[in-house]
C-alpha cells in the first residue's frame, strides 16, 4: 500500500495502548499502536500520565474485546469537545472514567469531560492515578449507602486493600470509631490508617472483637456477611462491593434486622471534588503498592492477582 493512500494511518496520529484480547488472562495483554482518541460532544482526551489497576478488572470485559483495561488515572487535558466550558488544554485532572468504554492503560483516553476533576496539589501522577476507584467505593459505600453518621461503629473487612484503607480514613474523618479487619501482612499499613481497632485475622476473629456495629463495609466477599450479622445491631447496614449477596442471605440478613446492599462504583465528578478536599487537607492518602513502567503492563496485573499486596497497583504511562 502506498504511503499516500488515504487509508494509511499517519503515524502522528497513533498512540500505545495496552490490549487485552482473552478475559481474564494477563497473558492476553499486548501493548499495540492504535489510533489516538478525538473529543466528541462533551467529551475531553487526556494525555495519560499514570494508570491504576484493578483487581480482577480482565474479566469485566464481555462484549467488546480487544479492550483497553484501567479505568482511574491521571494526566493532563490534550484536548476537548467545542462544548466544554469548564476544562481546558493543559489542565492536571483525574477521574474514574465510565466502565462501558476503553480505560486509560494507553498514552490517551477519551473520557465524558463530566467525570473529570482537578488533581489534588501535592500528589504526583501515580498517588492520584490509585485514588479514584478507591476512594469513591469507599465514599459511595459509607455514605450513599451505608449512610453513616458521626459518632457510629463501622466494621471494615479488608483494610489493607485500596477500598478498605480508604474507607477506613473517610470513617475516621467522619469521627466513627473504626474496627479494621486485615492479614497479618497488611496489619502494620492498617495500622498507621487511624483505626480505633485493628484486627489480624490470622490470630484472632473479628467476631469476639466487635460489638453493636452500625454499618459493616466489606470488600472481601465470601461469608463475610453471615459472620457479620452477630455483631450488627437490629437496623444496621450491611454494604458490600465484593459479589451481591444471594436470596438465602439477603433473607437471613433480614432476620437479623440488617439490609444488605452490593453496589458497583459510580463516576462522578462532584464526589471526586470532595475526594480532593480530603486529600489536601491531610485526612485521606492513597496506598500504593506498586509502581510498573509501562512496557511491564502484563507483570503489572500479574502483580495485582497476588493476595499478599496492600494498596494500589500502578501503571506510570508516561511522565507529567
Amino acid at each position: 500500500m502506498s504511503t499516500t493512500d488515504p487509508a494509511t494511518p499517519n503515524p502522528l496520529d497513533m498512540m500505545t495502548a495496552v490490549r487485552l484480547h482473552a478475559k481474564g488472562d494477563p497473558r492476553a495483554l499486548a501493548l499495540e499502536r492504535v489510533a489516538i482518541p478525538h473529543p466528541r460532544a462533551g467529551e475531553a482526551v487526556v494525555r495519560v500520565h499514570a494508570a491504576a489497576i484493578t483487581r480482577d478488572e480482565l474479566q469485566w470485559p464481555a462484549e467488546h474485546l480487544p479492550a483497553t483495561p484501567c479505568h482511574e488515572f491521571a494526566g493532563t487535558v490534550a484536548a476537548v469537545a467545542v462544548d466544554v466550558r469548564d476544562l481546558a488544554v493543559g489542565d492536571p485532572v483525574y477521574a474514574l472514567g465510565p466502565f462501558d468504554r476503553d480505560g486509560a492503560a494507553a498514552e490517551f483516553v477519551r473520557v465524558p469531560a463530566g467525570v473529570l476533576a482537578h488533581r489534588p496539589l501535592g500528589t504526583s501522577d501515580v498517588e492520584s492515578a490509585a485514588i479514584p476507584l478507591a476512594a469513591l467505593s469507599a465514599g459511595q459505600a459509607l455514605f450513599d449507602h451505608g449512610r453513616l453518621q458521626s459518632g457510629q461503629r463501622v466494621l471494615v473487612h479488608g483494610a489493607a486493600g485500596a477500598v478498605g484503607a480508604m474507607a477506613v480514613q473517610l470513617a475516621v474523618a467522619q469521627r466513627a470509631h473504626v474496627v479494621a479487619t486485615t492479614s497479618a501482612a497488611g496489619a502494620s499499613a492498617v495500622r498507621l490508617l487511624g483505626a480505633d481497632r485493628v484486627v489480624v485475622h490470622d490470630h484472632e476473629r473479628f467476631e469476639d472483637v466487635a460489638r453493636d456495629v452500625d454499618l459493616v463495609i466489606d470488600t472481601l466477599g465470601h461469608d463475610m456477611l453471615q459472620r457479620s450479622l452477630p455483631v450488627l445491631r437490629r437496623g444496621g447496614r450491611f454494604v458490600t462491593i465484593a459479589a451481591e449477596p444471594d436470596a438465602a442471605a439477603k433473607a437471613l440478613a433480614r432476620r437479623h434486622g440488617v439490609t444488605a446492599i452490593f453496589f458497583i462504583v459510580t463516576p462522578c465528578r462532584e464526589q471526586l471534588e470532595r475526594v480532593t478536599l480530603f486529600v489536601e487537607s491531610g485526612q485521606l492518602a492513597p496506598t500504593v503498592d506498586r509502581v510498573f513502567e509501562f512496557a511491564d503492563a502484563r507483570v503489572a496485573f500479574e502483580r495485582s492477582l497476588d493476595r499478599g499486596h496492600a494498596g494500589k497497583v500502578v501503571l506510570r504511562v508516561a511522565s507529567g
